[in-house]
This record gives structure tokens, C-alpha cells and sequence, in this order.
């Protein structure tokens, strides 16, 4: 089967591509880089060509509000246009668990106006929406530092590490379309300002946490639901321990 996936050469899309390609798959990893860009549309036609499956992964090169609902709404319009004129019988995307719940950010608004031209484009898709990347915690830590302090919110997080994701998204493409969305989350809940304090203390980096329920996570005010899966997900089985055993050593 041919199967394209746009976004192929980034943290989720690698991986897919390789699991994909160990299960004997004909696998296009689809990239401006590699002449495969969703933007301006160049080499979508050809790249599409005899696909059967086509998984969106790519994300927005800027997290400002105007320019994320630009970069999905466009990206959207132009792949699912093109994906008709080829013939694809399922269209795959990564979206964010409580997409629809943290509407207050321009990059939840992005995503939210992604899934909508998905659903109404008349191919048979399968939405899959993951809590946040364990991988993603030096970018959190980052938005939330002033100073030596990190700001952040004791809202409940549910992280799920890369290797999860890429697991059910080959899983996905091989699979029927469910025509709906399905959630994906990490083994372990915690409170996001003790992870990242967890996550701190084991990179020997002094920087402190205060917990602070007025801290946006990029642009949002979270509760204990925004961030997680009660909705039966499917769960990864990577814990934080491990992962950061594995990849996250103190340089």
C-alpha cells in the first residue's frame, strides 16, 4: 500500500515512516525539504499519486495566533483538495486532546479549524488526539521561565512519549477509517507543575516551579480536564521514568 505522510521527516513523522516501512508499506515521507510542500502546493499532485492513506503530521513553524490558523487552514484546504483529485481513501491527522476545551489559545483554534475542513471534506478520515509529548517538556518549561522561576499550572497532565504515538499512528494507517475521533494518552497522570519540577530536579537544573493556577499554558488557563483523556484512550506504555532514562540524560 502507498501511504504518504506529510510532515514525514519531524519527531512523530520519522518514526511512523520507519514503522511503516518495516511492515513492508510503499512509504512517501512528504516534507517542504523534499520538494513536498502543503503550503504553495508544490509536488502534492505527485506525491499523492496512487496513495492510498495519506497521515498529516506536520505542525505550524510558528505558534502565533494569525499565523497557526493560517498555516492549518491553508495546509488543510490544499492537502484535502488534492487528496479528492487523487483518489485517497483515508486521511489521517495528529490533533491535541481538549483541543476543543482550550479555544482561549490561537494554536487550539488552528488545530480546531483543521479537524472541521477534515470533517467536511468527504473523505473517510480518522481524527487522533494525543495529550502532550513527554519530549515536549523543555518547550514547557521554557514558556512558562522568568528568571530562575518556572510558572506554571497544577492543572492534571497525561504526557505520551514519541515512540507511543508513532505506534498507533502506523496502527491507524493501516486500519479502517473510524470516521471519528480517537484519543491517545500516557500512562500516568500528574499535576503538570510537579512533572516539571519532577523533570528539573532530574536534569540538575536549578530553576524552581511555582504553581500557579492563573498560568497559561500557551495562551490558556487550564483546569484539571483540559489536558487529559477520559474519553476510554488508548494508553502508551512508556512512563516518565523511562523515557527519561532512555533520552533525556543531564548534559
Amino acid at each position: 500500500m502507498k501511504i504518504v505522510v506529510i510532515g514525514g521527516t519531524g519527531l512523530i513523522g520519522s518514526k511512523t515512516v520507519e514503522r511503516l516501512r518495516k511492515r513492508g508499506h510503499d512509504v512517501i515521507a512528504a516534507s517542504p525539504n523534499s520538494g513536498v510542500n502543503t503550503i504553495t502546493g508544490e509536488g502534492l499532485a505527485e506525491a499523492l499519486s496512487g496513495a492510498e492513506v495519506v497521515l498529516d503530521l506536520a505542525n505550524s513553524p510558528s505558534f502565533e495566533d494569525k499565523a497557526v490558523l493560517e498555516f492549518f487552514e491553508t495546509s488543510g484546504h490544499n492537502l484535502l483538495a488534492a487528496e479528492k483529485l487523487a483518489g485517497v481513501k483515508h486521511h489521517i491527522a495528529l490533533s491535541v486532546v481538549g483541543t476543543e476545551r482550550l479555544q482561549e489559545s490561537g494554536y487550539f483554534r488552528g488545530k480546531l479549524a483543521q479537524e472541521k475542513l477534515i470533517k467536511a471534506s468527504g473523505i473517510p478520515y480518522t481524527i487522533v488526539h494525543s495529550t502532550q509529548f513527554t519530549e515536549f517538556l523543555a518547550g514547557i518549561v521554557q514558556s512558562g521561565t522568568v528568571g530562575q522561576t518556572v510558572r506554571l499550572s497544577p492543572a492534571y497532565i497525561q504526557p505520551i512519549v514519541s515512540d507511543d504515538v508513532a505506534d498507533v499512528m502506523a496502527d491507524v494507517a493501516l486500519a479502517p477509517p473510524a470516521n471519528a475521533t480517537i484519543e491517545i494518552s500516557g500512562p500516568e497522570r500528574a499535576r503538570l507543575s510537579e512533572l516539571v519540577a519532577r523533570y528539573l530536579k532530574a536534569m540538575k537544573d536549578p530553576r524552581t516551579v511555582e504553581a500557579d493556577a492563573e498560568a497559561k499554558y500557551f495562551g490558556a488557563r487550564l483546569n484539571d480536564q483540559s489536558l487529559v483523556s477520559d474519553n476510554n484512550p488508548r494508553l502508551g506504555s512508556i512512563t516518565f521514568e523511562q523515557w527519561f532514562a532512555k533520552s533525556a540524560q543531564p548534559k
